[in-house]
């Protein structure tokens, strides 16, 4: 018995029974494990979308309800400075309000009324006051359930802050009304399937509006389902799968609160439609298994082969995916024109900077930078120029700084820098040099060369603020300060530029009355001949006289009369009172050429060449010795207008002269294109041009191109010998400048007059 077990244990048949039964065991043992593998990873694979989905998401949301707080803000600041009846108006005249299809602003009173808005009575929104007082902070927003217009048939969302008297009681209220499915507009059915769920939630746990596929729905009242109301991490464990009653579909969803707002967004995948290719793939395996067990040797090395190529694909597909979700969080925190953070990730590190240095006990600073007529650049150059220069001056402002620097763009011509353990005012005046000196140096843009400046806001952790916002304000504030007292500088927030505000506005009351009061003066400013020191002509310059505060230089009233068009009236007084002097000097024997500014509101006034004609017949000015000074800038704005203007004013007899010339956008060639008769080469290059290699070759370049046309090339700021001495070396025409040649009264300028004829 026992030799006959054993004989029949070594049969073929038997050997081969067995050795098919332990194959297909194995064979069906690994197909049932890739089936499981398989719905681990697309389980994984899921995961992964629906976070990856959450991040894009949130990123989308993170910038545009960031706008809407900047607009709030905006509005909310500029109302406690001016009349709230016009500052949307003078907002969107300066295109710093968003699109009006999207957006509804608004400016409520303390009693709820409206005081102005965007949209005509009727379609803006009301306000619950009594929920907005109930607000915790002065920076807290309120979040409105979805609200349908009838009348346009559009659901909105509303946003709104209060605003605050200076007792801290609540006196208003700014609200922004942004279309509510702008925040669900971004649904790609590639990527989400047509299933696939986007949802705001309200932090009374009420959907705000969401949609699937096609069908976008609007509530404040809906509750959501409660899983949608926990879960904040960004790991896998954070994504659960839910049933949603409303259509019946199961999700892998993930929901996360929108930080710093009181929202929170939810996103889903569709169970189905995600598991979709594992059925399919299922069905595949158990086929090849049924065959596979009818040539098992084969199947198996097929097998084999298979998982191997399998877990390829797999590792493969997860790799590909998580570089994809590494690729969207870069470009969620980055921005894609320069590379920089962005302004998200440009406030977390703000907020993680402000707890390191707390800690620490440390300071540390914040610089708002802006590119001086950066607008100017794109509408000349091009936006594509304009991009170019964008990541030029990023990287310049790099090069100025440590390796520790936070640089960031936030957006714009607008960076932010922060200067970690930097608090001492001389550290932050060597950097802030620095970046100046990178910045300004020439840039070849769509073949031309061109200049540019910043200006430079600085606030100081903790000395002026102990919060980002604080901190941000008050350099942006910095920052306009800066541009106001003529760009390319830098400044330090203090409480006195709240004060300037207030006097900028005495100011401008006190200046529509100056011309009247005869509180203005023109003095003059002689041009010589660099090769004999003759004065060969003069330059008409306006002082104001003020009542109270002495005398004014016009830098710091001629912006507040262009902005206010005041300055029509004075340039008209100015040509006119110049041209009188000139007659009145001629009469005595004094006959010298008048140089008269033009202002870049006076260059666009359609009335100009009808004031220059009549201002000649009045006065008695002999045309060809009235020299009309005028910037590039307002030469290439709009060149073809501009030319047309010159043109007129050359007809008239009278000559042109290009002011600070170097500064602007035109290049030296386009010179041949202007009737113009003089060049003024800007006083910046003169200033070093003994040291700097680079003034010198743009003065040498000017001068030669300007005696090429047969243009007067003068040399304005020339303020010491040694400057006037190589200029003299450059053949230069004539020079202005304080080092002979300081501005004066008419009396005291005709004394000189004489005093110079004597000799």
């Amino acid at each position: 018995m026992t030799r006959r077990a054993i004989y029949k244990l070594t049969e073929p048949l038997l050997q081969f029974s067995l050795l098919t039964v332990a194959l297909l065991m194995v064979l069906w043992v690994t197909t049932l494990n890739l089936i499981r593998v398989e719905t681990e990873g697309a389980e994984e694979i899921a995961w992964i979308s629906t976070l990856d989905l959450a991040e894009t998401y949130e990123a989308q949301m993170v910038r545009a309800l960031r706008d809407i707080e900047q607009t709030l803000n905006l509005v909310a600041y500029v109302s406690g400075q001016g009349d709230p009846e016009t500052i949307l108006s003078e907002l969107s005249a300066r295109g710093l309000l968003p699109p009006d299809v999207l957006f509804i602003i608004t400016v409520f009173a303390a009693d709820g009324s409206v005081l102005v808005s965007t949209r005509p009575p009727g379609t803006v929104p009301t306000l619950n006051m009594s929920a907005l007082r109930t607000l915790p902070g002065a920076d807290a927003l309120l979040v409105s359930q979805s609200r349908f217009d009838a009348g346009n048939q559009q659901w909105w969302l509303d946003f709104s802050i209060a605003l605050f008297a200076p007792d801290g009681v609540v006196n208003g209220a700014v609200t922004v009304s942004a279309d509510a499915e702008y925040f669900v507009s971004g649904y790609d059915a590639d990527q989400l399937g047509e299933h696939g769920l986007l949802a705001v939630i309200g932090a009374d746990g009420n959907f705000r509006v969401r949609r699937s596929g096609a069908d976008t729905s609007f509530s404040g009242t809906e509750t959501v389902l409660q899983g949608l109301l926990a879960g904040e991490d960004s790991d896998l464990s954070a994504v659960s799968v839910l049933l949603y009653e409303s259509d019946g579909v199961e999700r892998y969803t993930h929901s996360r609160e929108i930080f710093g707002f009181p929202l929170r967004l939810a996103v889903g995948l569709s169970l189905s439609e995600q598991h979709a290719g594992l059925a399919a793939s299922i069905r595949t395996y158990l086929w090849r298994t049924v065959a596979g067990s009818l040539l098992i040797l084969l199947v198996t090395g097929t097998l084999g082969r298979m998982s191997s190529q399998l877990h390829r694909t797999r590792a493969r597909v997860l790799e590909e995916q998580l570089e994809h979700a590494r690729q969207v969080e870069y470009l969620a925190f980055h921005d894609s024109l320069t590379g920089l953070p962005n302004r998200s990730f440009f406030a977390k590190l703000l907020r993680q900077r402000i707890i390191d240095s707390r800690r620490g006990k440390k300071k540390f600073a914040v610089m708002f930078l802006d590119i001086d007529k950066f607008k100017i650049i794109n509408d000349t150059l091009g936006h594509d120029s304009g991009d170019q220069l964008l990541k030029e001056v990023a990287q310049r402002i790099r090069a100025a700084l440590r390796e520790s620097d936070v640089v960031a763009r936030m957006g714009g011509d607008e960076f932010t820098i922060i200067l970690p353990e930097t608090g001492e005012d001389a550290q932050l005046v060597d950097a802030s040099r620095r970046i100046l000196n990178l910045v300004r140096n020439s840039y070849l843009l769509a073949g031309q060369e061109l200049r540019i400046t910043v200006s430079i806001g600085i606030s100081v952790y903790p000395r002026d603020g102990e919060d980002e916002d604080s901190l941000m304000k008050r350099a942006d504030i910095a920052m306009y300060y800066a541009k106001g007292e003529g760009r390319n500088n830098f400044k330090f927030y203090t409480d006195e530029i709240n004060t300037d505000s207030l006097e900028r506005l005495t100011l401008e009351a006190s200046l529509r009355n100056a011309v009247e009061k005869n509180q203005l003066e023109l003095f003059y400013q002689a041009k010589r001949d660099l090769s004999n020191d003759r004065i060969t002509g003069m330059e008409a310059l306006l002082r104001w006289h003020h009542p109270d505060l002495g005398l004014i230089l016009p830098k710091q009233f001629i912006p507040i009369a262009e902005e206010t068009r005041l300055i029509i009236p004075i340039g008209r007084w100015v040509l006119e009172t110049a041209c009188r002097q000139s007659v009145e000097w001629r009469n005595k024997g004094i006959d010298l050429s008048m140089a008269v500014n033009l202002s870049t509101v006076q260059f666009r006034d359609d009335y100009l060449l009808n004031d220059i004609e009549e201002v000649l017949q009045k006065s008695g000015m002999v045309p060809r010795m009235l020299e009309l000074e005028i910037t590039e800038s307002m030469i290439m704005g709009d060149l073809t207008k501009a030319i047309a203007v010159m043109q007129g004013i050359k007809c008239l007899g009278v000559r042109i002269a290009i002011d600070d010339f170097g500064t602007g956008y035109s290049s030296l060639s386009a010179l041949k294109d202007f009737p113009i008769d003089t060049i003024k080469i800007d006083g910046s290059f003169i200033s070093d041009i003994v040291a700097n290699k680079d003034s010198q070759g743009l003065a040498a370049a000017i001068i030669a191109m300007g005696r090429t046309l047969g243009l007067n090339v003068i040399a304005e700021g020339v303020e010491s010998k040694d400057q006037m001495d190589y200029l003299k070396s450059g053949v230069c025409d004539e020079f202005q400048g304080f080092y002979l040649n300081i501005p004066m009264p008419s009396a005291e300028f005709e004394r000189m007059l004489r005093k110079d004829a004597a000799n």
